[in-house]
């Protein structure tokens, strides 16, 4: 296929619209849970602290060596938004390989990417681990469809799927898109199979390759165990986690929704199959795409408008289709883009207010709010969440611990860039994966120079105790309780 070499003046001027439209995220506070958590992990990296045992997070480590190279929320940003610019220029690489001499596609459908995966109505402005792996899982499709299929390239394109999985598990789910995409249009014969076979192997060691690696630098750091248990195992847990009464039911009936959706992947696929002949294989690749896309977002049925990213692609190219094709195909685009919005309607995604980002920002902008009302505007706990950090900085040095309990704790902990003294940096982490007498017993055992409660603080009784046995209740902030350590404790 084509090869571009050079970057047309309507990219150019697309990108620079990009970058404007993320300027606002530039000035947005510590506020977002995730954006938070990722960067007390990055602080605790920084700090010398194991991934996972010694601070802990359920993600692969990728996004959290990019928080610990970024360091705060706005570097994490900058970082985020120069991924983005780097994401949009390889999907227009695949679209112009795929459509080389079709320039109203390739702007149709560059321009639709940039968009779903730039503005606030997917959280496109929020760092997060599906707007970082689809750069990569982009990358190997390009690799896969503008280069010689031998093992060199077969298998670096794994590792990309590989490092895109190491973002966030449910990237793997796009790597049998080009499985089962060369098994419906090389056929079934025994020497073509053979082949298909032979790409598969490639592509799977090229996959685990750097997840092998990252196994084997936590078995030499002594958290191989932690390692698998909360980037992987764990998050087997998260599917259907959303429906916490089924828990009890029998195996089948608690996971049916999730074989019904594994269901329509497989009828889809063997449709395709079917009509091979009459359907172009671009057509085939796009919808395969989109449906093991869909079923990776709806793996934990959470409607977080953020996991609908990952088929910002396989969308973007079906919308092109649409408006810029005159086939038959044109129209069967129909069925596949209908799936795309049936899921996040029968999910019931939230949704975020594109206007209602630009206008606070503009009134910001323009002076019409305060700093302390735009920090607000993100949420009424944010302005306090930066009082207690200043009083922490100020009153403890950078290697002592503090423990923050309540609802987005580690605002605290990434604002103040201090760690707790056990691993947990939220609230929900307690509650999931640990218990509430467990770690009352390590903070007795190691005690943190400042205990804080936050306001909205539920449910911690077993804090009372080492509270009045130890502690001094020396400040409140907007209602947060912040316990020194008394003297003859420190």
């Amino acid at each position: 296929m084509k090869t571009i070499t050079h970057t047309p003046v309507w990219l150019t001027v697309l990108l620079g619209i990009v970058l404007l439209l993320r300027i606002p995220s530039f000035f947005e506070p510590f506020a977002y849970g995730d954006e938070t958590i990722y960067l007390t992990l990055g602080e605790g990296i920084r700090q010398g602290a194991t991934l996972y045992q010694k601070v802990y997070d359920n993600k692969p480590p990728l996004l959290y060596l990019l928080a610990a190279v970024a360091g705060n929320v706005f570097w994490f940003k900058a970082a985020l938004a120069f991924w983005n610019v780097a994401t949009i220029i390889l999907f227009w690489k695949l679209a112009s390989a795929l459509f080389p001499n079709k320039e109203r596609f390739q702007k149709a459908s560059t321009v639709i990417f940039a968009l779903l995966t730039t503005l606030p109505l997917l959280e496109g402005n929020i760092v997060n681990a599906e707007i970082l792996m689809i750069g990569p899982i982009i990358a190997a499709f390009v690799i896969l469809f503008t280069k010689k299929l031998d093992f060199k390239n077969i298998f670096l394109s794994g590792t990309l799927f590989g490092l895109a999985t190491l973002f966030k598990v449910p990237a793997a789910f796009d790597l049998p898109v080009i499985v089962v995409y060369w098994l419906i249009t090389a056929g079934l014969k025994k020497d073509d199979l053979k082949i298909t076979l032979r790409r598969s192997l490639y592509l799977s060691l090229g996959f685990l390759a750097p997840i092998g690696l990252t196994l084997v630098w936590f078995f030499l750091a002594g958290a191989l165990g932690d390692y698998v248990r909360a980037a992987f195992l764990q998050n087997i847990g998260y599917l259907s986690s959303w429906r916490p009464g089924d828990v009890a039911k029998p195996f089948i009936e608690r996971n049916l929704p999730l074989l019904i959706r594994a269901l329509v992947v497989a009828v889809g696929a063997v449709i395709l199959f079917l009509k091979r002949k009459v359907l172009t294989p671009k057509f085939i690749f796009f919808t395969l795409w989109l449906l093991f896309g869909l079923f990776a977002v709806a793996l934990s049925e959470r409607p977080y408008p953020h996991y609908l990213i990952q088929v910002a692609p396989s969308v973007s190219f079906l919308l092109a289709i649409l408006v810029t094709e005159k086939t038959v195909e044109q129209s069967l685009t129909i069925i596949p883009l209908f799936l795309a919005i049936l899921v996040p309607v029968y999910y019931k995604f939230w949704v975020s207010s594109t206007s209602a980002y630009y206008l606070r920002f503009l009134r910001f902008a323009v002076g019409q709010v305060s700093k302390e009302g735009y920090l607000a505007s993100f949420g009424q706990r944010v302005p306090t969440h930066y009082k207690l950090a200043d009083f922490v900085t100020s009153s403890s040095r950078p290697n002592e611990k503090i423990f923050v309990w309540g609802p987005d704790s580690s605002a605290v902990y990434a604002l103040s860039r201090r760690l707790p003294p056990t691993k947990y940096v939220a609230d929900y982490h307690i509650n999931e994966f640990s218990t509430k007498k467990a770690e009352v017993a390590k903070l007795t055992q190691n005690p943190p120079k400042f205990i804080i409660i936050l306001p909205d603080a539920k449910g911690f009784t077993e804090l009372t105790p080492i509270l009045r046995k130890s502690y001094l209740l020396i400040s409140e902030i907007d209602g947060a309780e912040i316990w020194r350590l008394s003297g003859s404790f420190k």
